[in-house]
This record gives structure tokens, C-alpha cells and sequence, in this order.
């Protein structure tokens, strides 16, 4: 396929620079992303860069991975105001390798096709440079007028923080350039592709390459990611959802996704999906007719769920969101990790019992009005037991005891009023 056409009718290019498709249509081209090495996890404000680079591979291209372990260290002045947290290097190498494992589970590293995806760590060359050594070999080829003219730069120097920018951060443009030089003359590798605030320092290594190695590099961006009511993308109360499933279950990831508004899933579906242009047209055309089954936001939660996790996990996430609202049983339930099981039910009123209590058990009556406050009397509970309103773990009962029996993971007991009231009792 044709990787900038795709690109375009995916919204996905906000910049690039002249020449870039044409070297792309011409031959097999390499091209390189930059990733923060900062956690053992990818979360999805990295996904569009991946995404960029799947549509790159399945184009016929060459994908390399440059985890960030120089410049990780010293921060990056684009768009933010503070610096990193400095990292040592076996933290590092631990997170390059975890992240790795994760692409590998969309990005082909270990074929012998002619491009499959390799990865690096900026660290391995770096670390060989003396300061004076790249201040004599790199940075006299740029002057200082051409990198404070970045915008990069002038945003942080003209800001409100009275911590101004380090000379560690103002070289990172320099880094990231030589970045680029490294592996123009080891891969070569001719364009670099990020978000649209790394265009300054993308354009610095191609700078680079056409003063030092007198040869024609390229740069791409896409559009930041942004929701349709300018929140921040990928953030949550809770936190980044990742793409490790210790860290955000495939549960809480596929909820994300079915929670988007519908002009974002619109959005989202083109650039996190590899769905061709016909399936996305159907589907968004299906969604109008019907907007309220959500068709759209259900497609994009089950494309990017399966593409990140698996179809197991999908199905998994798919049975646990219709616990709340369908026909699920004691069983159902218990088929839950204690993780998924406590994220469907997060923000349910929870009570703790004695867990002690149970092994001669308790009346249900007594449990709700008494070792709780579900019922606010007695009287209240009974009338609710007899009106058959009441369920324990999803299944209707009577005046019952609970014992140990009834415990879900052998600590929960899920109590039901109706339809849409529920309580969580935590048995310690």
C-alpha cells in the first residue's frame, strides 16, 4: 500500500518535509521513532508512533525502534517544563527489553524479511563521546542562532517557570540529531518520524546530516493526540492507561475505548485500527443510523483490544462489561481475576465483614441491615427478599445464611438490589 496515502486519509500527517513521499514511492525506505524509556510499559500516548510504524512495515518498509537511554537521561525541552528523572542504565536495559516483548506482538523484529523491525538504545553509542569529543565533532556544526530559532526552545525560554532551561536540556537537540547521523551512516536509515513537537528536533538531524555527510534526510509528524473536549488523550482519574495488562487490565483498556465520545471514536478508529477504508465507512455510516448501540465505539474497543491483547482477552473484557448490564451468573463471576472482577465493580458502595463470621454464617437479613448498612432496617430487608429484589453474586435468593460458600475469591460477596444497585462486601 501506498504509506503516505494511508497516512493521510488516516489523519495521521501533520508535517512533512518535501521530498519524503517520493524517496518513500521510489524504494525500500528505513525510518526511525524515538521512545522514552521511563517505564517497562508503552502506554497509549505512544500507540499512534507504533501504529505509525505497523502502516510502515505492512507498506514494504524497514522500522527502527531507538529507545531513548542518552537522551532519557537528560530531558526533552519540547513541550514540557520540567526535566526527566535521570535513569541508570540496568533500569533502562530492563524497560528496552520488556517494551520489545511488548511490539513484538504487532511488529515483525524477527523475520528474515528484508524489513523486519530492529531495535536500539542511543545509550551504545553515546556513552563513548567525551564531552569535549561532541562538543568538537557535533556541535560546531550547528550554530546557537539556528537552535534557539526552534520552537521548542523559545517556548521554554519565553515561559512563566522561573526555572528557565538547563544547558543539558538545550543540548538535547544535539543529541537527538546525532541520533539521527548514527544511523543515517549505520542503517541507512534516511527519515525520522514523531509527533508534531519534535519537528524542531528532527529537523536538526537532518540538518546534521546534510552538513557532516553532505546527504538528504527526511522528517514526518503526525497531529497530537487530543480529545474532542481538549482533555488531555490517554489519561484517566486513575492514571496512563498502559499496554501492559499488569498495569491496566484488558478489561479497564477495552472500557476505555467503548467510553469514547462518538466524534472521537471517528477519529480514533482510523488511526489505532488497520481497518481499511471501506470497514471504517461502514461502520461509521451503521453507527449514524443507530448511535445510541454504540456500533462504533464497539468496533474500535474490540480492534485496538485484540491488536494490544488478544481475542481471548477481548472476549474476556466483552463478558465482564455485560456483567453490570446482562445475564451473567455466580460463575461468571468467579471466572474473573480479582483485578477485572474489583474494575467492574469499582466505585459500588463496599462494606467489610468478618470474615470469622461466616463460619456459622449470617442471615442475609442480619448482613444487610446489621453487619452492613445496605438495608436501613430489618424490615426493609425483608420486604425487599420477599419482593424478590434481592440477588447474592447475580443470582436471586431468598432468606438465605450466607457462609464461606457464597465468598468470590474467597473474600467478596456481591449483593444486588434490583437492577442497578449493587454493594460490594469484603469478607477480612
Amino acid at each position: 500500500m501506498d504509506f503516505v496515502e494511508e497516512l493521510k486519509w488516516r489523519g495521521m500527517i501533520h508535517n512533512i518535509m518535501p521530498g519524503t513521499e517520493e524517496l518513500i514511492k521510489k524504494q525500500q525506505t528505513t525510518a526511525y521513532v524515538g521512545i522514552d524509556p521511563t517505564a517497562d510499559s508503552l502506554h497509549i500516548g505512544h500507540l499512534v508512533s507504533v501504529m505509525m510504524m505497523k502502516h510502515f512495515q505492512m507498506s514494504g518498509h524497514k522500522p527502527i525502534f531507538v529507545i531513548g537511554g542518552a537522551t532519557g537521561m537528560i530531558g526533552d525541552p519540547s513541550g514540557k517544563s520540567q526535566e526527566r528523572n535521570l535513569l541508570d542504565e540496568p533500569t533502562i536495559r530492563h524497560n528496552q527489553e520488556a517494551i520489545k516483548n511488548q511490539l513484538s506482538k504487532f511488529i515483525d523484529f524477527s523475520s528474515d524479511n528484508s524489513n523486519a523491525a530492529i531495535m536500539v538504545n542511543n545509550y551504545d553509542w553515546m556513552k563513548n563521546f567525551s564531552f569535549l569529543g561532541f562538543i568538537r565533532d557535533v556541535g560546531k556544526h550547528l550554530t546557537v542562532n539556528y537552535m534557539m530559532a526552534k520552537d521548542s526552545v523559545k517556548k521554554r525560554l519565553s515561559s512563566e517557570s522561573k526555572a528557565g532551561m538547563s544547558f543539558t536540556e538545550f543540548t538535547y537537540q544535539l543529541v537527538q540529531g546525532y541520533d539521527f547521523l548514527h544511523l543515517y551512516k549505520t542503517h541507512d536509515c534516511q527519515l525520522q518520524m514523531g509527533g508534531s513537537d519534535q519537528w524542531g528536533n528532527i529537523t536538526t538531524g537532518s540538518e546534521l546530516i546534510r552538513r557532516i555527510e553532505g546527504g538528504n534526510a527526511f522528517a514526518l509528524t503526525w497531529p497530537l493526540m487530543t480529545k474532542a473536549d481538549g482533555k488531555k488523550f490517554g489519561k484517566t482519574e486513575s492514571g496512563n492507561i498502559w499496554l501492559d495488562s499488569e498495569r491496566t487490565s484488558p478489561y479497564e483498556f477495552y472500557q476505555f475505548w467503548l467510553n469514547t465520545t462518538d466524534e472521537d471514536a471517528a477519529k480514533y478508529i482510523k488511526i489505532f485500527t488497520t481497518l481499511s477504508v471501506k470497514e471504517i465507512e461502514d461502520v461509521i455510516a451503521t453507527h449514524a443510523e443507530a448511535p445510541h448501540q454504540r456500533l462504533l465505539q464497539k468496533t474500535l474497543a474490540k480492534e485496538v483490544t485484540c491488536l494490544i491483547h488478544s481475542e481471548k482477552d477481548y472476549e474476556s473484557a466483552l463478558e465482564a462489561s455485560q456483567i453490570l448490564f446482562g445475564k451473567a451468573t455466580a460463575d461468571s463471576l468467579r471466572k474473573l481475576d480479582e483485578k477485572t472482577f474489583l474494575a467492574v465493580f469499582n466505585g459500588v458502595p463496599t462494606f467489610d465483614i468478618d470474615i470469622n463470621d461466616l463460619e456459622e454464617g449470617i442471615n442475609i437479613v442480619d448482613l444487610m441491615a446489621e453487619k452492613t448498612n445496605i438495608m436501613p432496617s430489618k424490615g426493609e430487608a425483608r420486604r425487599s427478599i420477599k419482593g424478590n429484589a434481592i440477588s447474592i453474586n447475580k443470582e436471586k435468593v431468598g432468606d438465605i445464611t450466607i457462609t464461606k460458600e457464597n465468598l468470590i475469591d474467597n473474600k467478596y460477596i456481591l449483593v444486588q438490589k434490583g437492577k442497578k444497585n449493587y454493594y460490594l462486601v469484603i469478607a477480612k
